[in-house]
């Protein structure tokens, strides 16, 4: 194998089954479902395959029922993270040498497991800790886990294909090493395929990884770990530090080793990590690599020729599914004057057709918020909301902790375009809708761009060619993922390389080849074939 130019398998976007009533796969996903709410399941600290029970615990349990408790995790104290640290060194002798078709394979044999066997269990896990619907399941922490897997082989691949130019008397190469130290891991919450990809994906580059999952999420990010010790990931390449953030970041965060970090999170999480590492940054073996996708105020905004139906459509899933717990999620919405009474009408229609209410009930559209603090933050911009003249509750507005997390599907109106809402972010099902006058269309397209400080996704609707590329180039910097007559959700690996600049991170594009440059460090080789033997250069032969 060490003397082939080896291909890889052709990746190709991983099929979305549909759970149909009475298909096989939804038999298998509701089987699977009732099993593990009937288990409590006890999750360890994992450090170089060594299971550690701390005995600090905390409780992960269902946002649509927060009395039924799905695990108890154990989290990581100081110095299991600097355990940790020590064992991931160790593993870094071995992976970060090992022929990268071996690492590709592990990766490989994942996303078959995942694709087969393991479907279930992540998806239902994913189901039951993040409270979402077998839809949004499958299409995050199967198909998107799955694309991530089998990509990133490519793409890796591909990296390495890229090489310097070389003349007859030299021969130049260039060698992608694994970065000097560990990678730190932060994981979010509301999707199992990011919270997979983010230790992965410099793993498959030969490094090395300390994962700290969401705690609101540890579940699906338990199970993801064990599958990928089915696929022969080796012991302390990747170490998992379930708890407390400032606990394990605070560590990691300190170390000499740390040579990257992978965040997806809030902005104010990632500045606080930007700031510790630039204050550590004399003490560091070397500048670490900050990578991070921090949310967004996602926009959709209509010209006067927009197709009221699509848009609606758009706006009812991107701003809802999920409960809006998307950090690409509609939850803005320029709408001109001569469409808004025909969307208002159709808006509050379709909303109404919307089921809430628990993930295991299969006709249900959304599901509940992640945890009590969520609901409290959003329940408190609604009720400010409803106290604030500038704005009127369109529908929606409902809020129930008494069994679950819930938060009813909320349209406002705002007549002030810098409204908390229209600026905020909120990360619930909550939509603002602020209504312009049509020949003001380029300075309300001003207003997007300049109202909220993240740039990560948005959308424009219009039939009319010309408007679409005049918009276009109007928000040209306010969406790192940018949609023309769609929602501003649902990339696809491969084929909308995910992320945003501003506020919103540092876009560099998961899903693509230009996520892995940021895990590797170039080393340019250049081989002389007849070195010189003279000192002389031909200009010095005369005065």
């Amino acid at each position: 194998m060490t003397n082939a130019v080896v291909q890889v398998p052709v990746p190709v976007n991983e099929p979305v089954r549909d759970y149909a009533p009475g298909s096989p796969e939804r038999s298998a996903l509701k089987t699977r479902l009732v099993a593990m709410l009937d288990h409590v399941e006890e999750i360890p600290v994992v450090i170089g395959g060594e299971r550690i029970f701390t005995g600090e615990v905390f409780e992960s349990v269902c946002p649509h029922d927060h009395q039924h408790v799905l695990a108890r995790v154990h989290a990581a104290g100081a110095s299991d993270v600097e355990k940790a640290i020590d064992v991931s060194r160790q593993a870094w002798a071995s992976w970060s040498e090992m022929h990268w078709e071996d690492r590709a394979a592990v990766f490989l044999k994942a996303a078959e497991l995942l694709a087969g066997p393991w479907r279930d269990t992540i998806n239902a896990a994913t189901m039951l800790d993040q409270s979402k619907t077998a839809n949004q399941a499958e299409i995050d922490a199967a198909c998107e886990l799955i694309d991530f897997w089998r990509f990133n082989v490519a793409y890796l691949r591909e990296l390495y294909t890229h090489q310097a130019s070389s003349l007859t008397e030299e021969w130049n190469r260039t060698e992608y090493r694994a970065l000097e130290g560990f990678v730190f891991a932060v994981t979010p919450f509301n999707f199992t395929a990011i919270q997979a990809n983010l230790p992965t994906a410099p793993a498959l580059c030969g490094n090395v990884a300390l994962w700290k999952p969401a705690e609101q999420a540890t579940l699906g990010a338990w199970y993801v770990f064990q599958l990928l010790e089915e696929a022969g990931l080796p012991p302390g390449v990747i170490n998992f530090l379930p708890g407390d953030g400032p606990t394990i970041g605070g560590v990691a965060l300190a170390h000499r080793d740390l040579a990257a970090v992978h965040f997806t999170g809030s902005t104010g999480t990632f500045q606080h990590i930007w700031r510790t590492v630039g204050e550590n940054i004399a003490d560091y073996r070397t500048y670490p690599r900050v990578v991070g996708e921090t949310g967004g105020k996602d926009f959709v905004f209509l010209h006067p020729t927009a197709d009221v139906d699509a848009a609606c459509v758009a706006l009812v899933r991107g701003a809802f599914e999920y409960q809006g717990q998307k950090c690409s999620a509609a939850s803005r919405a320029y709408v001109p004057r001569s469409l808004w009474p025909e969307l208002q009408s159709k808006l509050v229609d379709r909303i109404g057709l919307l089921e809430q209410g628990s993930p295991l009930d299969f006709r249900n559209f959304l599901c509940a918020v992640i945890d009590g603090e969520a609901f409290q933050r959003i329940a408190g911009a609604i009720e400010r909301a409803r106290n604030d003249s500038a704005v009127e509750i369109v529908c929606g507005g409902g809020v129930d902790d008494s069994k679950g997390w819930f938060i009813e599907p909320t349209v406002l109106l705002t007549s002030n375009p810098r409204s908390e809402t229209m600026e905020t972010e909120l990360f619930g099902p909550v939509l603002t809708v602020y209504v312009y006058d049509d020949e003001e269309l380029d300075a309300t397209l001003e207003l997007c761009d300049s109202t909220s400080p993240y740039a990560l996704t948005g959308a424009i609707f219009a039939r009319d060619r010309a408007a679409l590329a005049h918009m276009a180039t109007a928000l040209r910097h306010a969406a790192g993922n940018f949609y023309l007559n769609d929602k501003p959700t649902g990339a696809v690996v491969s084929r909308q390389p995910f992320g945003g600049a501003r506020g919103s991170g540092t876009n560099d594009k998961a899903g693509s080849m230009f996520n892995l440059v940021r895990w590797v460090s170039q080393r340019s080789i250049k081989e002389t074939f007849v070195p010189a033997t003279d000192h002389r250069y031909p200009f010095m032969d005369d005065e």
